[in-house]
């Protein structure tokens, strides 16, 4: 009966809508073997920063998740596995005159569902400056900045999120484009928008993770309902991907106030079935899901020695989830 009436109303399939990734994540490493429930990060209060000048005269910058390619670290190229030793844990920043290869081997997407072979998915640099070129905004600032995904809230909001704004600060920014990949990027960068509208710097953040941006709380998010690691459009879609940063200097330049939420109209895909893959335990065998936490303990031990080799402690940079 349920299903004749959606067919009758053309109601769409019950499993296309936002992927709820904080419940999806919670069960996936508690079927892994693993202890207490990652905390997200959550606020009450948003702080609010409108844009202080026309969009058309304002100096706009980039925070990205992505990391630039390492040689030697392993494979990072299209299709890579989750790859610990490509991780970076302190910001970083980059020439906005000059083209770079940043990869996101490094982080949680979606690797059934997209390959990341097209960098302008996730990096936004190249349609930032058309934008500039035909007077969209004002200008692009001398440097964009990289928010490395730490999973430790207290790393990311005294270290990471300080950094960010001081940096933004000193290029004299009027406003920050911020993009998310993985689950934890989407929590750091949601932190990281939060901390530069306290210090008066306007932002926007593009993602695919809606319940975790919405439940750290930001003041404005243009949400892609993409696999993750495409927060600035569809690969080898170049009208998507203008299109996705239009409408994000749209909700820059015009959210009314804080937690203002704009879903882009592109859709992935006209099957909305990708939706129930991402870490979803109740499509893995027991064999997977071992196979799984085997892979997780040798990537954690990567990065282990990687934080060990960078002086971050333990405390710090404890975590639950990838």
């Amino acid at each position: 009966m349920a299903t004749e009436r959606s067919e009758e109303f053309g109601f769409a399939a019950a499993h296309d809508a936002p992927i709820p990734y904080i419940q999806r994540i919670r069960d996936y490493y508690a079927a892994l073997g693993y202890g207490a429930a990652y905390e997200w990060a959550h606020y009450a209060h948003v702080p609010f920063q409108p844009l202080k000048k026309r969009l058309e005269d304002a100096c706009v910058t980039i925070i990205t998740t992505a990391a630039p390619y390492q040689p030697g670290k392993g494979d990072q190229g299209p299709r890579a596995p989750y790859n610990a030793a490509a991780k970076f844990y302190t910001v970083y920043s980059g020439d906005t005159s000059r083209d770079h290869d940043l990869r996101i081997s490094h982080v949680g997407i979606d690797r059934k569902h997209t390959t990341a072979e097209d960098p302008g998915t996730y990096f936004l640099l190249p349609e930032l400056r058309a934008a500039a070129m035909v007077g969209r905004i004002g200008s692009v600032a001398p440097r964009f900045h990289g928010l490395p995904t730490n999973r430790s809230h207290r790393v990311t909001l005294e270290i990471d999120c300080p950094e960010i704004v001081a940096r933004c600060k000193a290029d004299r920014v009027d406003a920050a484009i911020l993009a998310a990949n993985c689950p934890v990027c989407h929590q750091s960068i949601a932190l990281a928008a939060r901390a530069l509208e306290a210090a008066g710097i306007a932002t926007v953040v593009m993602g695919c993770a809606k319940d975790i941006v919405e439940h750290v709380g930001v003041p404005r998010f243009l949400f892609s309902d993409f696999p993750l690691g495409n927060p600035a459009g569809r690969p080898k879609d170049a009208a998507s991907q203008t299109e996705t940063l239009a409408l994000a200097l749209d909700v820059l330049a015009s959210a009314p106030a804080a937690r203002t939420t704009v879903q882009s109209p592109i859709v992935w895909s006209s099957n909305p079935d990708w939706k129930l893959d991402f870490q979803n335990v109740a499509r893995m065998s027991p064999e997977e899901i071992a196979r799984r936490r085997a892979d997780f303990d040798r990537q954690k031990n990567v990065a282990k020695g990687l934080r060990e080799d960078l002086g971050i402690t333990k405390s710090a940079a404890k975590a639950t989830v990838a």
